[in-house]
């Protein structure tokens, strides 16, 4: 599918710059042509990923994401459905979209939205421990996520269970301990 060289789209009060191809309407109706519905549903992956990196959001339900701009263009007076929206987080959760995605619980009615993986995550997570003098130290999973040591973090306020997933990927290196289940629990890193 290819888009013609349109100016990007941008609402009012969202500063976040959309890519030519938000102007262009064939992009919000999923196209029959199964290699050209493969480039449309990357090309979505890659705004979504792009656009909850922006706004620090780190999960999206397709019922309540039609009201985004992400997912509308008024300017075209276009905008990508509900189940549309489902589809392209089905993309991203799939190998094919390289697990950009995540549904939460069996209802799949909300998705977590990687736009770094889990090991990307951990790794930014022990950079920050490494640079701000954390090692050995315990601190707790509500430090991590909104505690003033991390609000300039990109994970802040990340889903606690989100948060958990990352942190297993330095326990599983060896490089943290976590203690219990609660939002009180603690995470030692080594």
């Amino acid at each position: 599918m290819a888009s013609p060289q349109a100016p990007s789209t941008t609402a009012p009060t969202d500063t976040f710059s959309y890519p030519s191809h938000h102007s262009f309407p064939p992009f919000y109706t999923l196209q029959p042509n199964q290699s050209t519905l493969l480039r449309q549903l990357s090309l979505w992956s890659q705004l979504i990923q792009s656009y909850c990196s922006h706004h620090k959001t780190f999960k999206l339900s397709p019922s309540t994401a039609t009201s985004l701009s992400l997912f509308s263009n008024s300017k075209i007076h276009r905008s990508l459905d509900a189940l549309s929206i489902k589809k392209v987080l089905d993309y991203m959760a799939s190998p094919e979209g390289e697990f950009r995605a995540e549904y939460i619980g069996k209802e799949k009615s909300t998705a977590w939205v990687w736009w770094k993986s889990a090991s990307e995550w951990a790794d930014e997570i022990a950079g920050w421990v490494d640079e701000t003098g954390q090692k050995g130290v315990v601190l707790t999973i509500y430090e991590l996520r909104e505690s003033e040591a991390v609000e300039r973090q990109e994970w802040v306020g990340m889903d606690e269970d989100m948060l958990r997933r990352c942190l297993d990927v330095l326990v599983k290196k060896g490089r943290a301990q976590v203690f219990g289940q609660a939002d009180g629990s603690g995470v030692k890193f080594f």
